[in-house]
C-alpha cells in the first residue's frame, strides 16, 4: 500500500492541533509572568514619567522664589502719566516725591535762511568742520559750482558724522538747509566753522550765529524732585532718586505730579501662589500614585514603592522646617500664613501673608530664599532627584535593564518552544505512522478472515 506522508491522513490523528495545544499549555504560564511584569514595567515607566513632569513644574516655580532679588521688587506709581512715566529696580527705597518737570531735554537744530534758487542754487567749493559735543567731523567741496543738494549729501555722508542730518526744507522763500543733532543735551551743540564759498555757513556762537536761526536749542532737561533741581542730558533719568528712573514726555513748569515707590507685593503674592499651586500639583499627583481604594480593592501604580514615600516625607518636612537665621518672628512658611492641609497639600492665608510682607520684607526673603531659605532647599532636593546621575535616572535605568532582561527570557522562551514544538511533531508523527500501519493490518487481516470464511 502506498506510505501517507501527511500527519494524521491515515490514522485520522490531527497532530498539527495537538502539537499547537501541547506547546501553547507549555508556553502560557511563562507568557502569563512575561505579561504581567511587562504590564508593570510599563506602568511604572508611565508614573515615574508623570510624577518627573509634576517635580519638573515645581521646581520651575522656585525659580522666582530662591533668589533675594524676587522679594526687593518696587512698583512706581505715578499719579499722572502724561508728563512722566517711571520705572524701579530692587535697588529703589519705598518713599514719595513730587516732580515737576520744568523743561526737556532737547538736540540742537538750526536753520540758514532761504536759499531763492531752491536746492540747485550753486555754494561753492570750501570746506566745513561739523562739531557735536566733543565729536567732530570734516567735509570739503571741490568743484566751484557744487550746489546746496550736493552740500546736504556731503554732510550726511561724511566720515565721522557723528550724527549730525542734513536735510532741506522748501517754503515760499526757497530751500533751507537744517541741521539736526542726534544727541540731546547743552553739551552737544552744534558748531560749525568754514572757509572758502562755504563761509556763509559758519555758526560758532557766540563769534558766529547771523548764518542760522536756532530752531531748537542743545538743552538739557530740568526737573526738580522734592524740591532739588537736577538737570540731565537725555530725558531719561536715572540718578535723581536711587533705583529709579524717570522718563519725561511733556514739560510743564510749576506742575507737581506725585511718584511713589512701593514693594512690588503683587508679584511676590503671585510668585507664592504659583509656587503652592504647583506643589499642590506635585502633591496630588503623589497621592494619586500610591492610593488605594478598599471598596474596589484598585491600587496607585507606586502603592507601597519606597522612591516616593522617601520623596513624600522629604518634601513635607523640607516645606515644614524652620529657617534658621531670620529674626522678627517669621522663620517658617507657617508664620508667612502658608499651612499644610490634612491632605497634605498647602494652604495660603492671603491676609496673613501680605502682613507678614509689609511688616518684615526682608524676613519673609529670608524664609524663602536665604542659603537655607525653603525655595533654596528645595531646589537643591529636586535638582538631586532629577539630575543625570540621580535617584531618578538610576531608577529609569534599572527598568530599562529589566526591560532588555525580559526580552531575552522571552527570546530564550521563544527558542526553548520551537524545540518542544519539534520534539512533539516527532513524536505524534511517529505514533501516527504507527497507527496507520495498525489500521493497515488489520484491515488486511480482516479481508484475509473474510476470503476464507467464504471458502470454507
Amino acid at each position: 500500500m502506498p506510505t501517507i506522508t501527511s500527519s494524521g491522513a491515515g490514522s485520522g490523528l490531527n497532530v498539527a492541533s495537538l502539537v499547537s495545544q501541547l506547546v501553547a499549555a507549555e508556553r502560557a504560564t511563562y507568557d502569563s509572568r512575561y505579561t504581567k511584569i511587562d504590564v508593570k514595567l510599563t506602568t511604572e515607566v508611565s508614573a515615574l514619567s508623570q510624577l518627573k513632569g509634576s517635580m519638573s513644574s515645581f521646581q520651575s516655580a522656585l525659580s522666582g522664589l530662591k533668589e533675594t532679588a524676587s522679594f526687593s521688587q518696587r512698583k512706581v506709581t505715578v499719579a499722572s502719566d502724561e508728563f512722566f512715566t517711571a520705572t524701579a529696580s530692587a535697588a529703589a527705597a519705598a518713599g514719595s516725591y513730587s516732580v515737576d518737570v520744568q523743561q526737556m531735554a532737547k538736540a540742537a537744530q538750526l536753520g540758514t535762511p532761504a536759499f531763492a534758487g531752491g536746492a540747485d542754487t550753486v555754494v561753492g567749493a570750501g570746506t566745513l568742520n561739523i562739531s557735536m559735543g566733543s565729536a567732530s567731523f570734516n567735509i570739503s567741496l571741490t568743484d566751484a559750482g557744487a550746489t546746496l543738494a550736493q552740500l546736504r549729501d556731503a554732510i550726511n555722508s561724511g566720515a565721522g558724522n557723528p550724527g549730525v542730518r542734513a536735510t532741506l526744507i522748501r517754503d515760499v522763500d526757497g530751500a533751507h538747509l537744517v541741521l539736526t543733532g542726534s544727541a540731546t543735551g547743552q553739551a552737544n551743540a552744534l558748531r560749525i566753522t568754514a572757509n572758502g564759498g562755504l563761509a556763509q555757513f559758519a555758526h560758532d556762537p557766540p563769534a558766529t550765529t547771523a548764518n542760522y536761526t536756532v530752531l531748537s536749542p542743545a538743552q538739557d532737561a530740568i526737573v526738580e524732585v522734592s524740591g532739588y533741581e537736577i538737570h540731565d542730558a537725555d530725558n531719561s533719568i536715572g540718578d535723581a532718586i536711587d533705583g529709579v528712573i524717570i522718563t519725561l514726555k511733556k514739560e510743564a513748569p510749576g506742575t507737581l505730579t506725585n511718584l511713589a515707590v512701593d514693594t512690588d507685593s503683587g508679584a511676590i503674592r503671585d510668585r507664592v501662589n504659583a509656587f503652592v499651586s504647583s506643589y499642590n500639583i506635585l502633591a496630588s499627583q503623589i497621592a494619586k500614585l500610591r492610593a488605594y481604594d478598599p471598596a474596589t480593592k484598585a491600587a496607585g501604580p507606586l502603592l507601597g514603592d519606597a522612591t516616593l514615600r522617601n520623596l513624600e516625607s522629604q518634601l513635607r518636612r523640607l516645606v515644614s522646617e524652620p529657617v534658621a537665621g531670620v529674626d522678627g518672628g517669621y522663620s517658617t512658611l507657617a508664620s508667612l500664613g502658608i499651612t499644610s492641609t490634612a491632605t497634605g497639600t498647602l494652604a495660603v492665608n492671603q491676609a496673613k501673608f501680605d502682613a507678614a510682607v509689609a511688616a518684615a520684607p526682608a524676613a519673609v526673603s529670608q524664609v524663602f530664599a536665604s542659603t537655607q531659605g525653603v525655595a533654596v532647599r528645595l531646589d537643591g532636593f529636586l535638582k538631586g532627584k532629577l539630575a543625570t546621575d540621580g535617584e531618578f535616572a538610576a531608577r529609569d535605568a534599572g527598568i530599562t535593564a529589566r526591560r532588555k532582561d525580559l526580552t531575552r527570557q522571552r527570546e530564550a522562551l521563544e527558542a526553548r518552544m520551537q524545540v518542544i514544538e519539534a520534539r512533539y511533531s516527532k513524536q505524534f508523527n511517529a505514533l501516527d505512522s504507527m497507527l496507520t500501519r495498525m489500521q493497515s493490518t488489520s484491515s488486511y487481516l480482516a479481508q484475509q478472515l473474510s476470503v476464507a470464511a467464504n471458502q470454507g
